[in-house]
Order: C-alpha cells, then sequence, then structure tokens
C-alpha cells in the first residue's frame, strides 16, 4: 500500500470477495472521472474549457501555452479574490517564490491579456491591483 497500492487481497481469498473489490474499485473510478468531466467556467464572452485545455471568446478558440492555461484557470475559479504575484508564482510554477523572480507572472498576464484582447474581448477580466497583485473580475 506504501508503494500506491489501492487494496490487496491475503490468500487464499473468496472469488466473489474478490470481484466485490473490483466493482467497488470500478465504481469509486467512475465517480471520480465522471465528476471530472465538463469543468468549464463560463462568463459573458469567455469559456474555459478545463478538461479539454481550451478557451474560446465569443465562440472563436485562442490557443495559449500551459502555464497561460493554467494561470487563467486558476484565476477564473478564484474570482474577486487579489493574488499577489508571490502566491500565484508558488501555486502555478510549483517553485517557492522567495528564491525567484517572478516576474514571469507580469510577463504571462500580459501575454493573456493581449490575446484575450487581440479576440476582441470587450472587458479583460484581469485587473491589476497596484501594490498587490492580480484579480479576476467576475461577478
Amino acid at each position: 500500500l506504501g508503494l500506491g497500492a489501492d487494496d490487496y487481497m491475503i490468500k487464499p481469498f473468496s472469488p466473489n470477495e474478490l470481484v466485490a473489490r473490483v466493482k467497488a474499485h470500478i465504481n469509486r473510478f467512475r465517480s471520480i472521472s465522471s465528476s471530472e468531466e465538463n469543468e468549464i467556467i463560463e462568463l459573458e464572452e469567455l469559456l474555459i474549457d478545463k478538461t479539454a485545455h481550451r478557451v474560446f471568446v465569443n465562440d472563436e478558440e485562442i490557443s495559449f501555452t500551459h502555464k497561460e492555461f493554467k494561470l487563467l484557470s486558476y484565476l477564473a475559479e478564484r474570482p474577486n479574490r487579489v493574488w499577489s504575484k508571490e502566491e500565484l508564482f508558488e501555486r502555478i510554477w510549483d517553485f517557492d517564490a522567495l528564491d525567484t523572480d517572478v516576474s514571469t507572472v507580469v510577463v504571462h498576464v500580459k501575454r493573456i491579456r493581449e490575446k484575450l484582447k487581440k479576440a476582441n474581448m470587450t472587458e479583460i477580466p484581469i485587473e491589476t491591483i497596484w501594490g498587490s497583485g492580480y484579480r479576476f473580475n467576475r461577478n
């Protein structure tokens, strides 16, 4: 179990017990996978399909890099909260912000905004809160 197994059985075992355990694992897998389906974040003009890793503005798909997509999704899932560059860097890049230059967050936010603006999105939802960080505005 410590190496990643989900279950084990000691011999001799009943075939009925084996079948029951397999069915339980299949049911657990189905419930997990069905809850992951259609992870969609939707605003008026913006649709983020996390499962398919796709972003649409006014029904037109926009291409994002992996980190841009991850950053946009992260902010959109947690709207109306101010996130510092350090917090975003630690959550998206999985590095400690104290040891690294977090200006990459600024660059990625700029690229996201440019792509959304180029797609003719009327109001860009990522707002800069000077001296604090960024907020995804969602009503």
